[in-house]
């Protein structure tokens, strides 16, 4: 589905954010912390470039530079990714969106008045209750495991936290960048405090000199040791599947009962860390306004994280209010190979600038057989009638 979009959805953003490109970056407002942390990284760089490589590449290997020089670029890289990305912010309810929800509310308990909306609702993933709480600024009930950041006064996908030292929060799309940075600088600290002791040390046996820069080892010392932990904190999260936010809350631990557990660990090291680093990143929801570029792959990203059969609990149908079922990804997995199947025949045999219009009302897709039936009766080719929009859905990572 493609259409031009006319208005850029940064040129009228409700958060607190800050757009540069176009709206192709997008950074925190406060960001002063991020450019001291860019500056510390510059100048510890820098001197050890200017001061050390010379000697170690003469006395050692020239291989030391070049080691240095290539985690210099990649921790330069991972921060700037990380700084720049949409962490996975939600698109706030327009207010025929949100105006259709309170009417479901008020269908839904057998009244004509106004009634606020239900602070919670409760779904079932894998076995355990989650609560998905309803956000009285972005007029949603949030996704499992999104959260409301108030410094940027937005909804993220997959909230980490908010981390000042980049300058972003830490969400689903830039969690892998974040994760990365922090590890990767995990190690050019520890190269770079290696290969400055080794300096000393070889100072004083070639040439008798040994200045006195005990502070300063230790200072380094505990520079190193900090950074070296928060990659192995992070790096015990990823192999749970969970979050510093969850972490904090201490939402499954044990000491919550017995019964509490981790719905979104799959029960093994290495298929979590997949599941965090290696998966496909969601597509950008906060760029357009009402028009959106929908690509085969976001279309095919859709199908695959619809893991619910009876679809998301934030968006039901108004006639159906049944409590969802257990999902079951044995079912699943069946379904959604057929549904990407079809979906890829029928974009290939027809024309790839099919417009889905979101002036109509929302479409609930759920998954399962209808599913691929639903898609091409509200993305028909060409027709004068508003296309209603079809609502994005995350369940599991």
């Amino acid at each position: 589905c493609k259409r031009t979009p006319k208005k850029r959805k940064w040129e009228s953003f409700p958060g607190r954010n800050k757009f540069y490109c176009n709206g192709r970056i997008m950074m925190a407002k406060q960001t002063g912390v991020f450019y001291l942390t860019l500056v510390l990284i510059l100048a510890t760089c820098g001197l050890f470039f200017t001061f050390d490589c010379p000697f170690l590449a003469l006395q050692l290997t020239p291989v030391i530079p070049v080691i240095g020089g290539v985690l210099f670029l990649f921790v330069l890289g991972t921060l700037l990714r990380t700084s720049f990305s949409d962490p996975g912010v939600l698109p706030r309810a327009t207010p025929d969106e949100a105006a259709d929800l309170e009417r479901q509310i008020d269908v839904a308990n057998g009244g004509t008045g106004y009634r606020p909306p239900p602070r919670t609702k409760e779904v079932e993933i894998n076995g355990q209750t989650v609560k998905l709480k309803y956000c009285f600024t972005c007029k949603i009930f949030r996704p499992p495991r999104a959260s409301h950041c108030s410094l940027c006064d937005n909804c993220v996908e997959r909230f980490d936290h908010h981390c000042p030292w980049v300058g972003n929060c830490v969400g689903r799309r830039n969690y892998r960048f974040f994760y990365m940075f922090i590890l990767s600088l995990s190690f050019l600290t520890i190269f770079i405090f290696a290969f400055v002791i080794t300096h000393i040390i070889l100072r004083k046996y070639l040439r008798g000199v040994f200045p006195d820069l005990r502070s300063g080892v230790v200072v380094c010392f505990f520079s190193v040791w900090s950074i070296v932990g928060l990659s192995g904190f992070h790096t015990y999260l990823i192999s749970s599947n969970q979050t510093t936010n969850e972490d904090i809350k201490g939402s499954w631990s044990s000491k919550r009962g017995k019964d509490n557990y981790n719905p979104y660990s799959y029960g093994n090291i290495f298929t979590n860390c997949c599941a965090a680093l290696c998966g496909p990143l969601p597509p950008r929801y906060s760029l357009y306004l009402h028009t959106h570029r929908c690509s085969l792959r976001h279309l095919l990203y859709f199908f695959i994280h619809h893991n619910h059969p009876s679809g998301p609990a934030w968006v039901q149908q108004p006639e159906r209010n049944a409590s969802p079922q257990p999902w079951t990804p044995e079912t699943t997995r069946k379904e959604l190979c057929f549904e990407m199947f079809y979906l890829f025949v029928y974009l290939v045999g027809t024309s790839r600038r099919t417009h889905c219009h979101s002036s109509g009302p929302i479409v609930h897709v759920f998954s399962g057989r209808n599913t691929w039936r639903k898609l091409r009766r509200t993305c028909k080719l060409h027709t004068e009638r508003p296309r209603p929009r079809i609502e994005h859905a995350t369940f599991l990572l």
